[in-house]
């Protein structure tokens, strides 16, 4: 679709479309609506049809007659060959037979096109023309025509259907035998019969005509037909060698392909795998699982001591922690056992293009429709989403094939007038990157990065276009700046457009749905006039009464349009602060998705998220190394990661609620290789097989949405009444069509797109048409009574619809795949305070709590399909997690009520249960140990992530169970928090910013209950003597345990406190206060004696 001059706002449901025009002044300021150039004059339609003429097989347009180029499209050339007089209709020149075209009588003396596929109509899957082209069942589905053929002809006249028998010489004459003599030679190929002289063997078989086997000439050899040859030998020999490559490539890395043996690729430089698994070695996970194994059987001895012997006088404080470390353990093996198959992988971008992107010829690279969704500009900064799309337009990747859509949830128009800048800025920025090969390819990255930038760098002028470059980025700035400047005052009428037309979006809960194309394939050039990829805006309508499901229902509706706009067979959903760090990240990606082997059942691939501006000791743990570098190289070996909502290419089929293809087993033996004896046994059981076979006719019920199995919707039509009259084919098409619209919604051009597996827009739909689809798509009501949210697209029914998402996809069957480049793919900004940190956590939790009430939790929903065992660990501890807070917060308590009261969880330990206890410390700190080996974490990271693990747990984690139950119990929602993204402050100045929130409380309380309870069981210790300190120091390490891993947290709420170190403070009060009991204690100025004190009486005892 070409950019649009305007801006196109409407409500499908108020029946509302309007098209509101930028002026002819052009230009990207203030208030401009613009697309980004004029669009080009639109082809001339068919003169014949009005339809689109369309291209040709070379991809230029197509041309029927060569003399005057009079617009006819294909169809009617070919129907006008066929039935009509074959001449041009305007200059009456005769019409040439051109590539791709069934031969017609009078064609016999042209030797120009040598084509037998196009010659006789096979390309399109047999005489009958497009039975199995997806395209063509899309475009009949969109005109309610579910047909099996244009103008209702099965098959070229003159020539009749024939069968699949290859001929054993392909042909050729052998000695005086013509090929009509040959064994196995067809009826039709004689002089009766068939309908027409063929001499050309068909590929193709139609089981309705009787074969006529004749008899090999006894006197000659074998080798006449064919067979025993050296020609046959030299075959069988490569056949050999062929399968004992691919055998050494299955052993490599290509054991998930699950294709057939009769369609092996070749194995040359440009058919080998385009990824393969790298195992960890055996000498790192190996005693690993083996630390894990011991772990267990120590756990068990512990918890018999523990069960066995409780401490009657404190039996209270015995039970609580008991139950509290039986939860601890079942979390831990929640967690443990899905890192049981570590992976890694590799990719080979060099195949990818020996293979699919060869320099000089057409890129055969799958398009990739790119989403960016943000809400709020003023949590959110336009420079860091315009950062964030810039880097996407100048990706490394064939132009023609991307598409960025943006998706504006506030309305905003500081984020349309933002977009219109950037737009104008990638005419100059994508240039540059792709001409020195520059990266990051965002501005604001790429310029503050403290390196030498001109590494590798050898054309002469690279300095002065930098320079130059960096100069048109920092005006770029302040025009974003003086437009977020402006944005804070809202005028009272609201805002107004160029033209002086009102702003659609000024009422932000009720405003009608909005789309702008800025950029596209024939609109809008960059400064050296290139085509940009398309760049589009989209804000959803929103009316009040209806659920709009927060970013779940916006990247819906993303689904949607860009399905009617472009429909690219793989989408990449970022956040609007997640730059792309690696221009190649999306080729990484494609190494999988269009990987022969592995690629077939994959239904996303995710990469890691890498942050920037985080602190070098990363307090907060905002990196999440733990997870993304080891809990995520486990679920890679199993049946994949879990999507974390950003830095994911989909495959389109999947998020369609599609089952993964089933594999192919291999044909299993037949009765004739068995012995006699058994062939009784096997007719009997087949016997008794057809009486429990359901009726033909039910079968011929199926379709594609069959719960069960849910094959290619390309070919599932094919299913409807097999072999069942046109009528009632039509009528099957448009009950079909009926089921469809139920479930993808009432947009004939969107349900239509569903059907095309491997993407591409509808040749018989114009722009105008798709624009008013894609405002129809996006309107409020269109996912009403459908299934969008509940099997089709980002699951709804949780703030994390991450989770939910991925989850629906494992139990179909599909797999994911873990992709780690050595450049980070994506770099986004974290949250850098803790208060911040904290409801980013919250959040996280809270949707967690929601999947546990809903019906698709993890313990009991999804038996029966595609999830792994291990997998549904993963996703159970992710659900669970947050439960962990309230035995987490009972445990850490213990501690000071331990030291205030004088008592103790354990009894005093034997010889053996002291044992058991150094085993189990041992065995924690010797995991950890081995983790960090085999995964390359460093300790300072895993170390941050333990402590987290505490913070987060007696804080956002509590809260969300206790605002879940609320929800559940008692209808009381919590509001969505958008995380504030960093902006153009100082480094690190959040860091030590201080907000306050009813999250500190819990954490503050256990830091003052521990600290108090030290300083009472020192106290008490000194006041009972030398007996008392054997029994506190199981109590102060207890106790220390919780103050370690509260200790960031303690930093985060101290501060800075004018740079004074929080470690100095802490332990300045903690020691004073020692040293004063001490004192108190001692007290140097009062004199002892070992017997009674004696005063002098004043009498005179002598």
């Amino acid at each position: 679709m070409e950019a649009s001059a305007g801006l196109v706002a409407g409500s499908h449901n108020r029946n509302e479309l309007v098209v509101i025009r930028r002026e002819s002044s052009g230009g990207a300021g203030g208030g401009v609506v613009g697309g980004g150039g004029a669009a080009r004059r639109a082809e001339a339609p068919c003169q014949i049809c009005g339809d689109e003429v369309g291209v040709g097989f070379d991809g230029e347009p197509f041309v029927a007659c060569n003399e005057c180029a009079f617009p006819v499209c294909r169809a009617c050339y070919e129907y006008e060959r066929r039935e009509g007089s074959q001449a041009c209709p305007q200059c009456r020149t005769r019409y040439k037979r051109l590539k791709g075209c069934p031969r017609v009588a009078g064609d016999e003396e042209e030797d120009g096109v040598d084509d037998l596929e196009g010659e006789f109509g096979l390309q399109d899957g047999g005489a009958g023309g497009h039975d199995d082209d997806p395209q063509y069942v899309a475009e009949s589905m969109l005109r309610a025509q579910m047909r099996y053929g244009r103008g209702g002809d099965a098959h070229p006249a003159g020539f009749g259907p024939v069968p699949n028998v290859p001929l054993l010489t392909n042909g050729q004459m052998v000695d005086d035998i013509p090929p009509e003599q040959h064994a196995l030679v067809p009826s039709y190929m004689g002089g009766g019969g068939g309908g027409g002289k063929r001499i050309h063997p068909l590929p193709f078989a139609d089981p309705n005509l009787p074969v006529q086997p004749r008899s090999m000439d006894p006197s000659k050899d074998l080798a006449a037909y064919g067979y025993g040859s050296v020609a046959w030998k030299e075959r069988m020999e490569g056949w050999k060698q062929k399968q004992e490559r691919l055998q050494h490539v299955r052993s490599e890395g290509g054991g998930d392909w699950d294709g057939d043996d009769a369609d092996l690729p070749l194995m040359d430089e440009a058919r080998q795998p385009l990824s393969r698994k790298v195992p960890i070695p055996s000498s790192r996970i190996n005693p690993y699982r083996m630390i894990i194994v011991i772990r267990l059987v120590v756990l068990g001895f512990f918890f018999h001591y523990r069960v066995m012997h409780p401490v009657k006088d404190a039996f209270a404080l015995w039970l609580i922690s008991v139950i509290c470390e039986i939860w601890f353990a079942m979390s831990w093996i929640l967690d443990q056992f899905p890192k049981w198959l570590p992976i890694e992988r590799e990719t080979y971008l060099d195949r990818l293009s020996l293979r699919l992107d060869k320099e000089g010829q057409p890129s055969q690279l799958a398009p990739i429709d790119f989403f960016v969704s943000t809400v709020d500009p003023s949590k959110e900064p336009p420079l860091v989403t315009a950062n964030t799309v810039l880097s996407i337009l100048s990706v490394d990747y064939p132009v023609e094939k991307v598409s960025c859509y943006v998706s504006d949830d506030g309305a905003a128009m500081l984020t349309f007038e933002a977009l219109s800048e950037t737009s104008e800025f990638a005419k100059k920025w994508v240039p540059f990157c792709k001409k020195f090969n520059i990266e990051p390819r965002a501005p604001e990255w790429y310029f503050q990065q403290k390196i030498d930038y001109l590494k590798d760098k050898v054309a002469a002028s690279f300095v002065r276009e930098r320079r130059a470059m960096k100069r048109e980025y920092e005006e770029f700035k302040v025009r974003i700046n003086a437009l977020v400047a402006k944005a804070q005052k809202v005028p009272e009428e609201g805002w107004t457009m160029q033209d002086g037309s009102p702003w659609p979006g000024n009422n932000v809960r009720d405003h009608p749905g909005m789309i702008q194309v800025f950029l596209g394939q024939s609109g809008g050039r960059d400064v050296e006039g290139n085509e940009l990829p398309r760049l589009v805006y989209v804000s959803r309508e929103k009316r009040p009464g209806y659920n709009h499901h927060k970013k779940a229902g916006a990247m819906n509706a993303l689904v949607r349009v860009s399905a009617v706009l472009s429909n690219a067979p793989y989408l990449l959903n970022l956040d609007c602060d997640h730059y792309i760090n690696n221009s190649k990240a999306v080729k990484e990606a494609m190494c999988f998705m269009m990987d022969p082997l592995v690629g077939k059942k994959v239904c996303y691939v995710q990469f890691p998220q890498r942050f920037d501006s985080i602190d070098r000791h990363d307090r907060y743990a905002n990196r999440n190394v733990v997870f993304f570098d080891i809990n995520m190289k486990g679920l890679d070996g199993i049946q994949g990661p879990i999507y974390v909502g950003t830095g994911c290419v989909f495959r389109r089929q999947a998020l369609y609620g599609y089952d993964a293809p089933k594999t192919k087993k291999p044909p299993s033996r037949t009765c004739n290789c068995w012995p006699k004896w058994c062939l009784s046994c096997c007719c009997s059981r087949n016997k008794n097989k057809k009486k429990t076979t359901k009726p033909k006719t039910e079968k011929n019920k199926r379709l594609f949405f069959k719960k069960a199995e849910n094959p290619s919707p390309a070919y599932a039509l094919g299913e409807i009444e097999e072999g069942a009259p046109g009528a009632d084919i039509e009528k099957a098409g448009i009950v079909n069509q009926q089921k469809l619209e139920k479930k993808f919604g009432q947009s004939s051009v969107f349900v239509a797109s569903t059907l095309l597996e491997n993407g591409g827009t509808l040749k018989s739909a114009s722009p105008a048409s798709l624009l008013k689809e894609a405002i129809h798509v996006i309107s409020c009501g269109y996912e009403d009574k459908t299934d969008w949210g509940k099997e089709i697209g980002w699951i709804y029914g949780s703030i994390t619809e991450d989770i939910l998402t991925g989850f629906k996809m494992h139990c179909h069957g599909w797999r994911s795949i873990y992709c780690i480049p050595k450049r980070p793919a994506f770099k986004g900004s974290a949250p850098l305070n803790l208060s911040d940190r904290l409801h980013q956590v919250l959040r996280w939790a809270l949707g967690s709590v929601e999947i546990f009430f809903s019906k698709h939790c993890p313990l009991w929903y999804g038996y029966g399909g595609g999830l792994k065992f291990l997998e549904r660990f993963s996703y159970i501890n992710s659900i669970v997690y947050p439960w962990t807070s309230i035995p987490l917060l009972a445990y850490c308590t213990l501690p000071a009520i331990c030291l205030l009261t004088g008592k103790f969880i354990t009894p005093e330990l034997t010889n053996v249960a002291s044992i058991w206890f150094m085993a189990l410390f041992i065995c924690i700190a010797v995991t950890g140990i081995l983790e960090m080996r085999w995964s390359g974490v460093a300790i300072d990271d895993w170390w941050r992530n333990e402590q987290f693990w505490v913070i987060g747990g007696v804080s956002a984690h509590l809260f969300a169970v206790f605002q879940g139950l609320l929800k559940v119990l008692a209808g009381i929602d919590t509001s969505f928090t958008v995380t504030s993204k960093a902006g153009d402050d100082e480094e690190f100045s959040e860091l030590y910013t201080f907000k306050w929130t009813t999250l500190l409380i819990p954490p503050t309380t256990l830091l003052l209950l521990n600290f108090i309870g030290v300083v009472a069981g020192i106290s008490n210790a000194i006041n009972n003597g030398y007996e008392s300190w054997g029994p506190l120091f199981g109590k102060l390490f207890f106790a220390f345990w919780v103050i370690i891993h509260l200790y960031p947290f303690l930093k985060g709420l101290v501060g800075r406190q004018n740079r004074t170190p929080t470690i100095v403070i802490v332990w300045s009060i903690l020691l004073a206060s020692i040293f004063s009991l001490l004192w108190v204690r001692v007290d140097p100025f009062l004199a002892k004696s070992d017997g009674p004190l004696l005063e002098e009486c004043g009498l005179d005892c002598n």
